[in-house]
């Protein structure tokens, strides 16, 4: 249940985001209310996330995936530019997410 949550919170995290590109600096209402809303939503579920699962592992999932997802974003839809710098990036992201989670708790 915890890695649901925490797939909630990175949704959350990711729609405030994205819905702070359009509050043009919190100077439009309904995205800077919708940015609002998103990170307290994605705060919640995060906390509740962290009743289960590992602080380090939580943040580094939530923290990494939601970052790539928003490279991803304002790449297809937001037409910021992909670069190979971007792309390795990326990766290197998901694959420190990975292997935190490889390690295990000592």
């Amino acid at each position: 249940m915890g890695y649901v949550l925490l797939a909630g919170a990175i949704a959350a995290e990711v729609a405030a985001t994205t819905a702070m590109k359009y509050s043009d600096g919190f100077s439009r209402l309904w995205p800077s209310l919708l940015t609002a809303l998103g990170y307290v939503v994605a705060f919640l579920l995060l906390a509740q996330t962290l009743k289960t699962v590992s602080v380090g592992t939580a943040y580094a999932i939530w923290a990494g995936l939601g970052t790539a997802a928003i490279v991803v974003i304002g790449a297809v839809f937001l037409g910021e530019g992909l670069s190979f710098a971007k792309f390795a990036g990326i990766a290197m992201i998901i694959g420190g997410v990975v292997v935190l989670n490889l390690g295990g708790a000592h």
